[in-house]
C-alpha cells in the first residue's frame, strides 16, 4: 500500500464514532424508481439521514409529488425521465451534472415486471422488463461514471447499489419469466462491475429484497387472505417494512459499508431459504 493510500497512524485501529460510521449526511444520492415502493422508501430514508437526494421515475407528476412530500424532511429533487431510452438517460445525466459536481451514491432501483402464460409470453413484455431492469442499470451506471469517480476516494469510495430481488435467487411460483431472469442477471452484473470499478474507488453492491409493499406486490398484499398466506410462509412472519430496507441501504451507502463490493444483501425475512 502506498503512503498516499494508507490511513494516518491516528486513524489505524480507531474506528470512527458510530454516528459517523453510519452517516450519509451531506452525500449526494440518486435513486431511480424513487417515486414509489422500495425506491421511495430508500429515498425517504436518505433524505431524513441528511443526504441531498434526487429521484427519477417515468411519470413526471408522480415523481414531482413524491419529491414535494420528501422535501418536508430535507432535500429531494425530482428529475423524471424514461431510463430505458438513451435520450432519457442523457437527460438525467445532464440535469444532475448541472446541479452537482459529484455523485456519492447511485441507487439503481427502477424496475418492471410482466406476467403471462409461457405459450403466450410476448416479446414486447420480455423487452420492456429487460430494458428497465438490466439494460438501464448498465448504461446509467456507465453514464454516471465521471460523477461517481469524482466522489470516490480510497477511504470513502462512491457507491452503486443495484436493487435485485429474491426472485433472482430462486424460481418463483408465477409465470413472470423475464423478471427473475433480469434480476439474476443484475446479481452477476453487480459482481462484474465491482471488479472493474474497484480501482476507481467505486464499490458496487446489490440488495435482494423479498416481499415489501409496492405496486408489484399489491396483488398479494391488497388481499387480506393472500397477505396472511404469504406471511405464514415467511420465517419472520411478516412482510418487509420501510425501516428494513432503509437500514440496509444506509449501511451500504455509509462508511460502515465501505469494504463491501460485489456483495448481495438479502432482505426477505428468510423466505428465500425456507
Amino acid at each position: 500500500m502506498s503512503s498516499s493510500q494508507s490511513s494516518s497512524g491516528k486513524d489505524r485501529g480507531q474506528p470512527p464514532p458510530v454516528d459517523r460510521l453510519f452517516s450519509i449526511d451531506g452525500k449526494v444520492a440518486l435513486v431511480t424508481g424513487g417515486s414509489r415502493g422500495i425506491g421511495l422508501m430508500i429515498a425517504g430514508g436518505f433524505v431524513q439521514a441528511g443526504a441531498r437526494v434526487y429521484i427519477s421515475s417515468r411519470k413526471a407528476d408522480v415523481c414531482d409529488a413524491a419529491a414535494t412530500e420528501l422535501s418536508k424532511y430535507g432535500t429531494c429533487i425530482s428529475l423524471p425521465t424514461d431510463l430505458t431510452s438513451e435520450q432519457g438517460r442523457s437527460f438525467l445525466v445532464d440535469e444532475l451534472g448541472t446541479r452537482e459536481s459529484r455523485l456519492d451514491v447511485l441507487v439503481n432501483n427502477a424496475g418492471a415486471t410482466w406476467a403471462a402464460p409461457l405459450e403466450e409470453y410476448p416479446e414486447s413484455g420480455w423487452t420492456k422488463v429487460m430494458d428497465t431492469n438490466l439494460k438501464s442499470i448498465f448504461f446509467l451506471t456507465q453514464a454516471m461514471l465521471p460523477l461517481l469517480r469524482k466522489a470516490g476516494s480510497f477511504e470513502h469510495p462512491a457507491r452503486v447499489l443495484n436493487v435485485s430481488s429474491i426472485e433472482g435467487l430462486r424460481v418463483p411460483m408465477w409465470e413472470n419469466y423475464a423478471y427473475p431472469a433480469s434480476k439474476a442477471a443484475v446479481l452477476q452484473l453487480t459482481r462484474h462491475l465491482a471488479i472493474r470499478l474497484a480501482p476507481d474507488n467505486v464499490v458496487v453492491n446489490s440488495i435482494a429484497p423479498g416481499f415489501f409493499p409496492s405496486k408489484m406486490t399489491s396483488f398479494l398484499l391488497d388481499d387480506p387472505d393472500g397477505t396472511g398466506d404469504l406471511e405464514r410462509e415467511i420465517p419472520l412472519r411478516r412482510v418487509g417494512q420501510p425501516d428494513d430496507i432503509v437500514g440496509v441501504a444506509i449501511f451500504l451507502a455509509s462508511k460502515a459499508g465501505a469494504y463491501l463490493t460485489g456483495s448481495t444483501v438479502v432482505v426477505d425475512g428468510g423466505i428465500s431459504i425456507s
